[in-house]
């Protein structure tokens, strides 16, 4: 009887799950969505340990609960504190603790099935444990592993612990060894259930995670954020395959098959392999323009951009990381507010990979409330630009870089870009003329039409405020 009202709990929290996710596909739900997962969550937890009671010891209980409430304390703190320039980082780290969670639920299912006999000092036979249960724990060890190390080196890369790629020589070798050695220990394991031999597979793991993801610049953080999030549900998914468990099961595939398919379209958007992705080292090549690319760059003052927009008819914002890192959002929705206010049309251009995570500036503007509906995405707004009469750029760099275009030695050749230099007139806020995380020169910046509006985002946005309101 409680084996059927516990399938019961899991399928209503799996439907919770679907709901959530479904609803999180839109701003204007996305907070319910993500509630009614929570709660989906909280059932399946509840269902498990409640209807399990007797089974464990009362010191079992004290301990779940114990982690229950250090982990919800630290989850949501650490939630509520963290400031919007941060969230990549906030993403990343959550990713990798699930990722090392599905880890250590394969470590622990091990020493379960393989228990050390002191009197004999040896291990349980491999032979009584089915090859299913093996190939689970050898799966979700590795795959959680890599996501875990994996993560850690994303958000290190992300806070600027780590700010250059770093590429070793014959780095696509020594990862093909790695993944042969853990190839071979993973074998091994079939024959003996000694912990030697699946601790070597936790470090080979963990030393492929910390490589995969070392040579990868800061332009791809948001494609390997999402693979990296795809890596920790298939993880889950062999943890619920482990224990019979529905609703992680359910759990698992649903991140799983989210991050893949977030991660092909991101690589979509870039026009870029995945393996091009994970093997290209992306911004560590120098590029021919960016040697090339010089000529004279027209500076512009607060007042004369605040003329400009006043007068256009339609105005364009393309926001970018330098938008998050002022934390500038709600002062590009105030000066959205007031061009509307005089009777400008103002739209959001947003492209898929801009800032540090999937779906950064939708985030980042979703918090200052800017309306949805003004948010254009780059397939649907790039016709649109020969009739813009203003291109705002605001913290962005490479994804308008017409060298992605015209440069096949550029290394971002091939990527589609923000057609910004189609607009009428151009205007750039950046603090420098340094180049963007692809370390290459932007030969926009030298486009007749482009202005460069110097300063950091938020007092600049604010000085042209101030003058709007004065027209």
């Amino acid at each position: 009887m409680q084996h059927h009202i516990l399938s019961a709990i899991y399928i209503i929290a799996s439907v919770l799950f679907i709901v959530g996710l479904k609803m999180m596909g839109n701003p204007k739900s996305a907070r319910k969505g993500n509630l009614i997962s929570a709660a989906g969550m909280t059932a399946a937890i509840a269902g498990t340990i409640f209807l399990h009671e007797g089974e464990i010891s009362s010191i079992i209980y004290i301990l779940i609960f114990l982690a229950i409430l250090i982990g919800t304390v630290i989850g949501w703190l650490t939630a509520k504190r963290v400031q919007m320039t941060k969230i990549p980082e906030l993403v990343s780290m959550f990713n990798g603790m699930g990722g090392a969670c599905a880890a250590l639920i394969s470590l622990i299912e091990f020493h379960h099935l393989f228990p050390l006999h002191p009197a004999e000092g040896i291990y349980t036979e491999v032979s009584s444990v089915s090859t299913g249960t093996l190939i689970c724990i050898i799966s979700g060890l590795v795959i959680g592993s890599v996501s875990f190390a994996g993560s850690i080196i994303a958000f290190l890369k992300l806070n600027g612990t780590l700010e250059k790629p770093v590429r070793l020589p014959r780095y696509n070798y020594i990862n093909l060894v790695i993944l042969a050695f853990i190839v071979g220990v993973s074998i091994q394991l079939f024959f003996t259930g000694h912990a030697a031999v699946i601790y070597t597979l936790l470090t080979l793991a963990l030393l492929y995670g910390v490589l995969f993801v070392l040579p990868i610049g800061g332009a791809d953080m948001p494609v390997v954020i999402s693979l990296l999030n795809s890596f920790t549900g298939v993880a889950a998914a062999f943890g619920g395959f482990l224990y019979d468990n529905h609703v992680m099961l359910t759990g698992g595939i649903l991140v799983g098959s989210a991050g893949t398919l977030l991660t092909i379209v991101m690589c979509k958007a870039m026009n870029r392999p995945i393996m091009q992705v994970i093997f290209g080292a992306f911004g560590t090549h120098a590029s021919a323009s960016a040697a090339t690319a010089k000529g004279n760059v027209k500076d512009i003052s607060v007042a004369d951009t605040a003329a400009l927009m006043n007068y256009s008819r339609k105005v364009t914002i393309i926001p970018g990381y330098g938008l998050a890192v002022a934390q500038a959002q709600h002062a590009i929705h105030e000066l959205q507010t007031i061009l509307e206010d005089h009777g400008v049309e103002v739209k959001y251009a947003i492209h898929p990979v801009a800032g540090r995570m999937p779906g950064h500036m939708n985030v980042l503007l979703a918090e200052a409330n800017v309306d949805y509906d003004k948010l254009s995405e780059m397939d649907d707004i790039n016709p649109e630009f020969p009739n813009t009469d203003v291109v705002f750029v605001v913290g962005a760099n490479d994804v308008v870089n017409p060298a992605a275009k015209t440069d096949p030695s550029s290394p971002i050749f091939g990527m589609p870009i923000l057609e910004a230099e189609n607009a009428r007139n151009i205007i750039i806020n950046k603090r420098s003329m340094n180049a963007g995380y692809a370390g290459i020169d932007n030969l926009l910046f030298y486009d007749p039409k482009t202005s460069m509006l110097f300063g950091d985002a938020k007092s600049v946005i604010t000085k042209l405020v101030t003058e709007l309101k004065q027209m």
